[in-house]
């Protein structure tokens, strides 16, 4: 990754990410609202309900050690290491989640099991076959390289290993509908300005790289009306005047990224923005 976009994610998340904790909690990702998106659940539920629904997607039943890639402050990793009863390895681009997530280790007496630190996933700082479990969510919207990111995410694997992959993607392009017309482009720029992405590519294009890196037994699924929802609760709770305050001392940036909201909610109304779902193995 170059080192202007790194710390671009790096910023962006050490100025929102204790704001996002203090009005939204722990887990800084979409939630699950049923295959059609039509339950009326609590969004933390919700976010703990993606979790749950990934790994019966997934088949997972044991974890042993497990890589999560792209932790934010821990709320996945801490999760499925309880969940498990695992070692779990957390990374990410900010220091300042790196350092909240390893005091949530601490406080929930995990910290001889569960590790974060900063890196890059795009050449991580484990030796090869290392995890039975390499878990994605949300982050590989931010690498500017696919290729090499899923590259890594299979070597550090673990021969037997499951990879399980759910990012943003854009709408496929090899359907009726074409080619993204200059509008779209348009909407998926402002997108990737405000929230410091490098770019997205559509769902069929992660299962060609991922059959290109030596992944066997892939599938994948698009989730986008199970979590489209999440954006329009996120958008009413960030007019609670306690997220107002939190917003204008976090600065410019998390203001914002608060303020483009709509711009996820309007992609995934157009079609545009979809969740997409990947799992592979390793031989």
């Amino acid at each position: 990754m170059s080192v202007s976009l790194d710390q671009k994610i790096a910023e962006f998340y050490d100025a929102s990410s204790e704001l996002w904790e203090k009005i939204w909690g722990e887990h800084m990702h979409h939630g699950y609202y049923g295959r059609s998106g039509n339950y009326k659940i609590n969004r933390r539920q919700a976010q703990i309900d993606l979790i749950e629904e990934l790994l019966i997607w997934a088949k997972i039943k044991t974890v042993e050690n497990l890589i999560d890639v792209g932790c934010g402050i821990g709320g996945s990793t801490l999760y499925l290491a309880e969940k498990f009863n695992a070692k779990a390895t957390g990374i990410t681009l900010s220091p300042v989640q790196a350092s909240r997530a390893t005091e949530r280790a601490k406080n929930a007496n995990l910290q001889e099991t569960v590790l974060f630190q900063v890196a890059d996933a795009q050449n991580m700082p484990f030796p090869d076959n290392n995890f039975d479990l390499v878990w994605s969510l949300e982050s590989g919207e931010h690498m500017p390289d696919k290729t090499q990111f899923l590259q890594e995410c299979y070597r550090v694997l673990k021969p037997g290993g499951t990879f399980i992959f759910a990012t943003w993607c854009h709408r496929s392009t090899n359907s009726l509908a074409g080619e993204l017309t200059p509008d779209e482009k348009r909407h998926l720029e402002e997108i990737y300005r405000v929230y410091c992405l490098p770019g997205v590519i559509s769902l069929p294009e992660y299962e060609t790289i991922a059959f290109d890196c030596g992944f066997k037994d892939i599938y994948s699924d698009d989730w986008s009306m199970a979590v489209a929802p999440f954006w329009d609760v996120v958008i009413d709770s960030a007019l609670d005047i306690q997220a107002i305050l939190g917003l204008l001392k976090s600065g410019w940036t998390t203001i914002e990224g608060a303020l483009s909201l709509g711009l996820m909610s309007r992609g995934y109304q157009r079609g545009l923005i979809r969740f997409g779902l990947l799992c592979g193995k390793k031989d």
